[in-house]
């Protein structure tokens, strides 16, 4: 279980800066953002299409100093009957492309949200569908957008030479928990799999430890992130908060840097449930906590994964790029 971070949150760094900053805090694996809702600052995603040697120099830049790229990420909302929506499966099917030229087997996107109907363009995300009109709409969103798309998709996916399609748990999307995840799973076949974000969980209600118990070999990639429900805020108002993350001190949950939501032992028990099911895979963080500025959190969270995860962090020579753990 190799440590990884989602580079957006060092995106005000160039390139190779970003890369020897991982080096120095044990950062071992990379999820590298392609486009749609990544800024994709470190990923010239049609630049690396076009020149081989752009991908020989990327690649190098990131092997000679002892990293890996554990995925490209996509995310975005392709099923969005739009304009946006056809630019985010442009990048969807590019982004498939480069993991067949690079060798990377993991893709991390969303599952997409449609609209409410054939004559709307808004994404509706249906959280309460007790009126028949609501139970229609949310079969015709599966079985007339989802389901179509996802059997294209994981055919196109496959013929690039990606081996994994990673779906991250985050509401506003089909797929947003192991119930949904198994839903299109079963319709269109185990490429897919879930990027499982426990944060996600904590703010919908859930337990992160039984829903890794519940996904089993399913899991194909794992994101540390946490979540802080914020005391007082919530006990008034509930989980169900459509304020900006901007507004922060106001809102009734906030995403946090590890160990700021639960403790270290609660990390202890996840990360260890979570290879328990079988995943051995890397454990990327993603920190997006507006408290503090980037680096901080990265280092915090950091140390807490450290101490978390159920393996050593031996001390590795210089020529290793690789620090002892802290």
């Amino acid at each position: 279980m190799k440590t990884g971070l989602v580079t957006d949150i060092l995106g005000y760094m160039p390139f190779e800066e970003m890369l020897d900053t991982c080096v120095e805090l044990g950062i071992e694996a990379l999820e590298l953002g392609c486009g749609n809702w990544s800024k994709a600052p470190h990923v010239d995603l049609d630049g690396l299409l076009e020149s081989t040697i752009q991908r020989e120099k990327f690649l190098d830049a990131i092997k000679s100093r002892g990293l890996e790229i554990a995925a490209l990420n996509c995310s975005g909302n392709q099923l969005e009957p739009t304009e946006e929506g056809e630019a985010h499966k442009a990048v969807v099917k590019k982004t498939f492309q480069l993991a067949g030229l690079l060798g990377v087997e993991t893709i991390v996107m969303m599952s997409g949200c449609p609209s409410g109907g054939p004559n709307d363009i808004t994404p509706n995300w249906l959280t309460h569908p007790i009126l028949p009109p609501h139970f229609a709409t949310l079969e015709w969103q599966w079985n007339e957008v989802a389901f179509p798309y996802w059997e294209k998709a994981v055919k196109v996916a496959k013929e690039y030479g990606v081996q994994k399609i990673a779906i991250e748990n985050l509401g506003f999307n089909l797929v947003y928990n192991p119930e949904t995840l198994f839903k299109l799973r079963n319709e269109v076949g185990d490429m897919v799999g879930m990027n499982f974000d426990p944060s996600h969980l904590f703010w919908m209600g859930g337990d992160p430890i039984a829903a890794a118990r519940t996904l089993g070999s399913a899991m194909y990639h794992v994101h540390a992130k946490d979540v802080r429900i914020e005391r007082g805020v919530n006990d008034a108002h509930g989980l169900i908060d459509v304020k900006p993350m901007e507004s922060f001190s106001s809102r009734s949950w906030n995403y946090v840097a590890l160990g700021h939501g639960h403790d270290v032992s609660y990390w202890k028990e996840f990360f260890t449930v979570v290879k328990m099911m079988g995943y051995e895979g890397p454990v990327v963080l993603e920190m997006e906590d507006l408290t503090m500025d980037p680096l901080t959190g990265v280092k915090k969270s950091m140390n807490v994964l450290k101490e978390a995860l159920p393996r050593d962090f031996e001390k590795r020579n210089s020529s290793d790029h690789s620090l002892v753990n802290q």
